[in-house]
């Protein structure tokens, strides 16, 4: 059901964020009177799901859900259409129209993604509002996995700042290292301040291993939720325990406690809780998983966060900012994917964007994602290659700096060219995502 509620989420984000790509498109045509034959969202080789035609234009929906798109006359583009460009040029046509006109069309479907982006941001702003974990509200310090222990952090540091620049959103910390290629990160280790070099290699590690858990919160142990069948609960433990030992040893954080059961696996083990004013004992046998089927509070409850309210007004601004903020971290990784060893090892296709979708219906991380995807969208189809928006307007660039157009035949080879690297990349990016699957 989760592998269900995800694709469902992931198609529905990409029908959204495709039909408002190619109204961009669509709309810029119609002002400049420019004949729009087709509108579809999905591809339709031999036949479609369903079609209408109203004016000049037929609207449908076809069976192939990798995207979508407009058939402008008088265009080079990915149908290949070499009759009617065979034909002599009609007014209505893209060809006929002056270069700065066909710029804004071939424009108009990466401005409506980022125009979609900003719009969802300040609604989403406006309805929620913004709410985040001040890294000074981390009072227990750090947890890490392995590689925040390769790195040379400790469980318990306090991190001060990365480079020196106090982070202030705690979740942005472990983005701001990969993103900005972090030499150091300054923390508070036994009341001393200390700088944590971040070892040659390591940022291409982070990106290849996309760790969740490379930097976390640290925080108390105490009895939120058990499973069916939970052991600690059979052993007598209730809710709002507070747990702060195993054996002899104290462990008053989840992740002391999460790390040192998994050496009792198939054994009894004695659990210290703190219940009240009286402390516990509890004899816990611990299952082959090493789980004793006791969840947590989480870290709301131990900590304030900031928020922020808006209104419709105030919005507007931040969604902009977002946005824009959003898009240079996307660009600084794709720079990431060049500049660091095998990070392009990290690249995924439709699974890997799919499973960045919650198990569970969230609209809030829903329209968030969307807005992220609608500005990746963006910035992927400005990209310079042939076949993609960004193609066409390097052309039209061309075009309008030296005044000379390119040949429908250059243009033809062009598109072919464009079309193989795109083919290319999106076998090499879904073929990472199979790879990975038969690894796990």
């Amino acid at each position: 059901m989760e592998i269900v509620i995800k694709v469902i989420q992931l198609l529905l984000s990409l029908s959204i964020l495709v039909i408002f790509h190619e109204f961009g498109h669509f709309i810029a045509a119609r002002i400049f009177k420019i004949r729009v034959e087709k509108f579809y969202l999905f591809f339709d080789p031999w036949f479609s799901l369903f079609k209408f035609k109203k004016g000049d234009t037929e609207y449908g929906v076809g069976w192939i859900p990798l995207g979508g798109y407009v058939k402008i006359s008088g265009m080079i583009d990915e149908s290949m259409d070499k009759e009617q460009m065979k034909l002599p040029p009609q007014p209505w046509e893209l060809r006929s129209k002056p270069a700065w006109q066909r710029l804004i069309v071939m424009l108009g479907g990466v401005t409506v993604n980022i125009l979609l982006a900003i719009a969802i941001y300040v609604i989403m702003l406006a309805v929620w509002g913004e709410q985040y974990l001040p890294a000074s509200e981390v009072k227990y310090g750090i947890s890490v996995d392995s590689l925040g222990s390769e790195m040379g952090l400790r469980n318990g540091d306090i991190i001060l700042s990365v480079d020196n620049k106090v982070v202030e959103d705690f979740q942005a910390i472990p983005k701001t290292i990969i993103l900005e290629e972090a030499k150091s990160v300054q923390v508070m280790r036994d009341s001393q301040k200390i700088s944590v070099p971040v070892p040659e290699g390591f940022i291409g590690r982070l990106i290849k291993q996309k760790s969740p858990d490379f930097i976390a919160v640290r925080f108390p142990f105490e009895a939120g939720k058990f499973t069916v069948g939970s052991p600690a609960e059979a052993a007598g433990m209730k809710i709002n325990d507070k747990i702060i030992g195993l054996n002899d040893s104290i462990l008053p954080y989840f992740d002391q406690f999460r790390t040192s059961v998994q050496h009792y696996k198939n054994k009894t083990v004695r659990v210290m809780v703190l219940r009240g004013k009286d402390t516990m004992h509890l004899a816990v046998n611990v299952p082959a998983a090493g789980l004793i089927g006791v969840y947590p509070k989480g870290p709301a409850n131990y900590f304030t966060f900031k928020e922020k309210s808006y209104n419709v007004i105030t919005a507007l601004p931040a969604g902009v900012v977002k946005t824009f903020d959003q898009a240079g971290n996307y660009i600084k990784s794709i720079k990431l994917l060049f500049s660091q060893d095998k990070a392009y090892e990290s690249v995924g296709g439709f699974i890997t964007i799919g499973n960045i979708f919650p198990s569970t219906w969230d609209w809030g991380a829903f329209w968030s994602l969307t807005a992220f995807l609608s500005i990746m969208l963006a910035i992927l189809n400005i990209l310079p290659i042939p076949a993609l928006d960004g193609g066409h307007v390097m052309f039209l660039l061309y075009e309008i700096i030296f005044r000379r157009k390119p040949s429908d035949k250059f243009m033809e080879y062009a598109q072919i060219g464009g079309m193989v690297i795109l083919f290319a990349l999106l076998i090499f990016a879904n073929g990472q995502d199979i790879m990975k699957l038969f690894r796990h």
